[in-house]
């Protein structure tokens, strides 16, 4: 169950619930018009809170995480948003040609760890230094770059400063490859038992055919 499935659906069923229970109470029930409405929105949010309870649960059974544990990772999720745009922002604007791909590289692979969470709340919890350490100091120090790269004069001073802070973020952008490499960890060693049993079947009928081959021998 996607958790944008989990929100919508409740409100599209909701909807047409307001208006079957409007219509009921308005003509069946000969119910005022006012009682009708009141009716209507009782009917329609009862609807929405069942079904978001109910879809909310099957979300939260899917991804094993109790009510709790997905609020507290939703609320650090919800607060990493305005990191990413300020990161995603101050990257975007400094004019520097050769730390292009280093820049972009970045912004993709913060996005990538932010959609990755988003989708799979679980993954959060590999992905927590990225979150409470990783993300800040990319912030501050791509805000402090645009920042100083922006003054009118700059002496030797500024210019090492600059210098030291795209080495810094050169080293950051390592470390968020390895942050989103452990988000992806499971994936990966998935992908790598998969290969290793494609490997051992297409060794194993190779072997059956030689075997055969010379039975016919």
């Amino acid at each position: 169950m996607n958790r944008f499935l989990a929100d919508v659906v409740p409100i599209v069923v909701a909807i047409p619930m307001i208006m079957l229970v409007g219509l009921i109470s308005f003509f069946s029930l000969d119910q005022s018009f006012l009682l009708s409405v009141v009716f209507s929105l009782v009917g329609g949010g009862l609807t929405y809170w069942l079904g978001s309870l109910y879809f909310t649960s099957r979300f939260l059974k899917k991804h094993q995480l109790t009510r709790k544990e997905y609020q507290y990772i939703k609320k650090n999720i919800e607060e990493a948003k305005p990191k990413i745009w300020r990161v995603q922002k101050a990257l975007i604007s400094v004019r520097h040609l050769s730390s292009f791909k280093q820049r972009t590289d970045m912004i993709k692979m913060i996005r990538r760890i932010y959609s990755l969470t988003k989708k799979e709340p679980k993954r959060f919890y590999k992905a927590e230094p990225f979150y409470y350490s990783h993300l800040d100091s990319a912030t501050e120090l791509a805000e402090k770059y645009v920042f100083l790269a922006q003054q009118p004069k700059k002496n030797k001073e500024l210019e090492l400063s600059l210098s030291e802070t795209r080495k810094t973020l050169k080293e950051l952008n390592k470390t968020i490859e390895k942050d989103l490499y452990k988000v992806l960890s499971d994936d990966i060693d998935i992908l790598n038992f998969e290969l290793d049993v494609a490997k051992q079947t297409i060794q194993t009928r190779k072997e059956s055919k030689i075997d055969e081959s010379r039975r016919l021998k």
